[in-house]
């Protein structure tokens, strides 16, 4: 399943948004918090970021630069600002959409899952998995302290993609075989 984290200070949205991503096989995360947001992100693997602009600690757009910094995660603005000066902002400085509140919420899971494929198949991609730096889109592991390379098979890739999201939780060999297979 792949992690969401939901930024958002309106407490009944990030629960609607968190519900429904759930239901949508998704694991979401919440947080009200501009400067918990950043060290999520820092210290932890998340397939998209939803990012409310309007924070109670700080604004979203500063949120998004401060990501930018060392992340290529999909980011997703989820805002009140419909002024086109804010969107050409949103983007400018990293974004990679901007979704206007009243929003359709199979639209936005759609546009979510978009991302999350495109990111994937990008060349940034690149994911720490302990001492190793896993590049799907090359199918490529390198250690990362000898720079030693192994070239990955198809199948490999997909149970490295699969077991990376499934972060600390056990994966069984059925589901494991249900998922890759």
């Amino acid at each position: 399943m792949a992690k969401i984290l939901i930024v958002e200070d309106e407490p009944r949205l990030a629960q609607l948004l968190a519900d429904y991503l759930r239901h949508s096989h998704f694991e979401p995360e919440q947080t009200a918090s501009a400067r918990d947001a950043e060290q999520r992100v820092r210290d932890g693997h998340y397939d998209a970021v939803l990012l409310d602009l309007m924070l109670p600690d700080g604004d979203g757009m500063e949120v998004c630069k401060a990501i930018r910094r060392f992340s290529q995660v999909p980011i997703l603005m989820i805002t009140a600002r419909v002024e086109e000066v804010d969107r050409l902002l949103g983007l400018e400085i990293g974004a990679d959409d901007y979704v206007t509140k009243p929003f359709r919420l199979n639209v936005l899971l759609a546009r979510i899952r978009a991302h999350i494929r495109q990111h994937e198949q990008s060349e940034d991609a690149v994911f720490v998995i302990g001492p190793y730096s896993f590049q799907p889109s090359a199918k490529l592991l390198i250690e990362t302290t000898t720079e030693k390379k192994v070239r990955l098979t198809e199948k490999e890739t997909s149970i490295l993609k699969f077991l990376f999201r499934a972060g600390d939780k056990p994966v069984t060999r059925e589901t494991l075989l249900d998922e890759v297979w």
